[in-house]
């Protein structure tokens, strides 16, 4: 999950080296915290969060076949 995380944003922004997708994980839910560089934070949350909200779709049907719950969180 992480890596399907670190791959779309790579593909969507500028400065791909400065992706940094940290997971925590719990008995049930994994958290997925994804830091970009500041200039790509607008290009990875996307017009009125579209982007963010595809990339927690495709997160979630990726965790339900693996029967957990997981979240995307975008840091700053």
């Amino acid at each position: 999950m992480k890596d399907l995380i670190e791959y779309i944003a790579k593909a969507l922004v500028d400065n791909p080296d400065a992706v940094c997708v940290n997971e925590l994980e719990g008995e049930q839910t994994s958290v997925m915290e994804l830091k970009v560089a500041k200039e790509d934070l607008g290009k990875v949350i996307g017009r009125q969060g579209r982007t963010a909200r595809a990339m927690r779709t495709i997160l979630n049907a990726a965790s339900a076949k693996l029967r957990k719950r997981a979240v995307l969180e975008i840091l700053e």
